[in-house]
């Protein structure tokens, strides 16, 4: 017999609906879940149980008085530590904001919430968000289910594990250099960057925001289904709270020509592309090409320069203040560590210094734009490297070629696009996953054909950890 906790969203949200389960059965089996699994894996920081019950209870008391209850009535929610949930800590990840309690939700949480989804937990992440490994002071390291001896992926690496391991059916994280999609690729679950602006990224009451994450980074959802990353999709959209950066776009866009173009992203500028990940771009394209779209080859123009200049915009305009404490002040060993190792790796990923980076963005955007208007889907690896086993991020000599191995991931933060992550099969013991990049608000083109992936490849977890 199928558990609650085994139902993606769409499903827990159709039993409810339809009465075959309470909205209280629900969010316990999920809170069982988390106590049973959590302490092997350490994704989720903070249950919020006496919260959680309260909801479902009155969520379960509207339905018997047939009041409208919402989409996503009693469907459980896990939300990343840098994301405001109302009365719960937003650490960001950093001992010294444990109890840096948020007064309102930010706005995506808050449009779920008001559809009727209900917050369980927290999930963890690397201090600052600024570790593609999942580790701080504050909470510990997060385990990857399929391997703990490999990184869960970062910087949304709790939300990632969380949802694999069926502790949520639907989670909140936030992508500025891959932070959604890398998870996803280490712990074979789903996950959708959305458009630049089309998540409201801050609320009324926000502090400060540096111009480059408001510019690079966006908030989205995780999940085990593609159809509930569109699920949730459909419901963060519309509240702007304080975001200046917030557009309206509809949600579909007109129908695409037919067959719709797919190009196949084979040559990252001489990045090396391990055998398992080049194996799970060939039979993405090739599932793709046996249900209709046109499968072509090429290459990403200006990646490289992409990747510089997203390292030029971080690197500029990543701070709140002009003078940052001392990292060894406010954050772990190990992050500390990480960053000695990282710093000149990342300094050399800047290429030469542009006169005025956003005038070069809007170049290589127009590149891509003229690029995306023939083939309007792309095809490409996240990393093209699978999950690192715990620790390699801790040497100058590993780290080396990072930069290289995600310049398909950052292009995308840097042209505002949407990407949709979607497991391809395994390679050992570990998943593997590929990106769908469209053009701006086309996630509805992302999602469809991540969807026919899906549907050839079947949905890997939940899973027990290994």
């Amino acid at each position: 017999m199928t558990e609650l906790w085994e139902l993606g969203a769409w499903d827990l949200a159709k039993l409810i609906r339809e009465g075959q389960a309470s909205c209280g059965e629900v969010v316990e089996a999920h809170l069982r879940r988390i106590d049973q699994v959590n302490p092997r894996v350490n994704a989720v920081t903070a249950t919020l149980g006496d919260e959680a019950r309260a909801a479902a209870s009155a969520a379960d008391a509207a339905r018997a008085r047939g009041e409208d209850v919402g989409p996503l009535c009693g469907v459980p929610l896990t939300v990343k530590e840098n994301i405001e949930v109302a009365g719960s800590a937003t650490t960001l990840g950093i001992a010294a904001l444990k109890d840096a309690r948020a007064h309102a939700d930010a706005p995506p949480v808050a449009e779920l919430r008001a559809a009727g989804a209900i917050p369980i937990g927290r999930t963890n992440m690397p201090e600052f968000g600024m570790r593609w490994h999942t580790d701080n002071a504050l909470r510990g390291a997060t385990v990857n289910p399929w391997s703990a001896g490999h990184t869960p992926g970062g910087s949304s690496g709790g939300e990632a594990v969380a949802v694999a391991t069926g502790m949520s059916p639907l989670g909140i994280g936030n992508d500025g250099a891959g932070s959604l999609r890398w998870p996803a690729q280490c712990c074979g679950v789903s996950a959708l960057k959305p458009t630049l602006g089309r998540v409201a990224q801050v609320g009324e009451e926000a502090g400060p925001t540096p111009f480059a994450f408001q510019l690079l980074g966006v908030h989205g959802p995780i999940a085990r289904h593609v159809r509930d990353l569109r699920l949730a999709f459909d419901h963060m959209c519309g509240r702007p709270g304080g975001d200046p950066w917030h557009a309206p776009a509809p949600l579909d866009g007109p129908p695409p020509p037919v067959p719709l173009r797919v190009c196949v992203v084979t040559d990252l500028d001489g990045a090396e592309t391990a055998p398992e990940v080049a194996g799970a771009l060939t039979r993405a394209a090739r599932i793709l090409g046996e249900n209709g779209y046109l499968i072509e080859e090429g290459r990403a123009p200006a990646l490289t320069r992409a990747s510089e200049i997203f390292t030029q915009i971080m690197s500029a305009y990543g701070r709140v203040h002009r003078e940052q404490p001392p990292v060894e002040a406010i954050a772990s060993p190990g992050f500390v560590r990480f960053w000695q190792e990282f710093e000149p790796v990342w300094t050399r990923a800047a290429g030469e210094q542009a006169f005025d980076p956003m005038m070069e963005r809007a170049s290589i955007a127009r590149l891509w734009s003229a690029w995306m208007s023939r083939t309007p889907l792309v095809l490409a690896p996240i990393r093209t490297r699978p999950a690192f086993p715990v620790g390699s991020d801790l040497d100058s000599r590993w780290l080396a070629d990072w930069p290289e191995t995600m310049r398909t991931a950052v292009a995308v933060n840097l042209l505002g696009l949407p990407s949709v992550a979607v497991p391809v099969g395994h390679a050992g013991s570990l998943p593997q996953a590929v990106q769908i990049i469209g053009p701006r608000f086309r996630e509805d083109l992302c999602l469809a054909a991540a969807a026919v992936i899906e549907a050839a490849t079947g949905t890997p977890t939940p899973i027990d950890p290994r």
